[in-house]
């Protein structure tokens, strides 16, 4: 009798105890997560002197201004903002690159659960490309921007910014590597590109497609991006000071056949053509690419074609020339990875199998 007298005070006690415990967790405010945004300028950051004008300077206003005019964004993440750089992203560098990346890699080696990057559009790609061969984390990194800046009529600006935010809070954006948002739509570094020079909306993954979209803040995945990214890549920016250059000539008919000898005379540690066609280009070109690789300086073939892979011995012979097909890379993007695969000697063939892989 004692003990059945015993068990059922102890359940009452663990009954109260249960419901004061529900009574505190629901009064208790959800923890919302940690983002950061780093600021590097761009239009996003931009200011004219009329709001239905084109003309304004990139790179005016702070991150602190930025998110202070964005309402509700603060009801999605516990924020703060960093300003790495302030200017337009055709100055953006490698310096600031690096800088960039480390201070990501930092940070969400901490209790940071996520990164968004405000950026210029013009090459945000290239900046989102690098990222995903060199942040070392599954959280999710978010670059933004905006074709209009902070002043014109129908800025796209703080919308783009309070979706990236909301992305790089979304728990389903682990391990899908370093995205762009905008205007309502989510990319892979990999995929996305530039393809209009004024449009909201100017950036498009015509290879891959879209990753997902995100309105009003509401995230929808729909697969994940192309390709080795962050954790799987192997490249890595800790110690690194400066990256080997690399040089695009862009191909045409007629082309000069001497703008190689001349990157190579320069200094030139690796050279992307942007080819015609299936990464093509004049006979006389692929002769000064022949001289280069047999110099050990590696030459690249990409396309100046929007969509389409180069294929590797396709139209050309890269064993005869010594040159390595882009695969789908661009060329921009095609340098960025020349560049870090540059950081240590590889063969032909070792280059030639990181283009199939990134």
């Amino acid at each position: 009798m004692k003990n059945n007298n015993f068990i059922g005070i102890a359940l009452a006690v663990l009954f109260a105890v249960s419901i004061m415990t529900n009574g505190i967790a629901q009064n208790q405010p959800e923890k919302l997560p940690k983002v950061i945004i780093l600021a590097t300028g761009g239009t996003i950051a931009g200011t004219g002197e009329s709001s239905t004008g084109s003309g304004y300077t990139s790179g005016k206003v702070t991150i602190d201004d930025m998110i202070d005019a964005v309402p509700n964004i603060r009801k999605m993440a516990d924020l703060s903002g960093e300003q790495i750089s302030n200017v337009g992203s055709q100055d953006m560098s490698v310096k600031i690159w690096l800088d960039l990346a480390n201070r990501i890699n930092e940070l969400l080696a901490g209790d940071v659960d996520g990164i968004v990057i405000t950026h210029g559009t013009d090459t945000q790609e290239e900046t989102a490309f690098f990222l995903n061969l060199v942040v070392k984390s599954d959280k999710p990194v978010v670059l933004t921007g905006s074709m209009r800046p902070s002043t014109a009529l129908s800025a796209e600006g703080p919308l783009n910014l309070y979706n990236a935010v909301a992305v790089a809070a979304n728990p389903n954006a682990l391990g899908r590597g370093v995205m762009v948002v905008m205007n309502d739509k989510i990319f892979s570094a990999h995929s996305v590109t530039k393809m209009n020079t004024t449009n909201v909306e100017t950036f498009e993954a015509p290879m891959h497609g879209q990753l997902g979209d995100v309105n009003f803040g509401k995230v929808d995945f729909y697969h994940y991006p192309h390709g080795l990214h962050t954790t799987q890549s192997e490249f890595s920016v800790k110690g690194v000071k400066s990256l080997p250059r690399v040089d695009i000539v862009y191909s045409c008919a007629d082309m000069s056949p001497d703008l190689i000898d001349i990157m190579v005379k320069a200094g030139a540690k690796g050279i992307v053509i942007a080819g015609v066609g299936d990464g093509n280009t004049t006979s006389a070109t692929l002769e000064a690419a022949k001289r280069a690789t047999a110099k050990g300086i590696p030459v690249v073939r990409a396309s100046r074609v929007p969509t389409g892979a180069v294929l590797i011995h396709g139209e050309v012979d890269d064993l005869k020339y010594g040159t390595v097909a882009s695969d789908e890379l661009n060329s921009q993007k095609a340098r960025i990875l020349l560049m870090m695969a540059l950081l240590k000697d590889r063969s032909r063939d070792e280059l030639q199998q990181l283009f199939v892989n990134y």
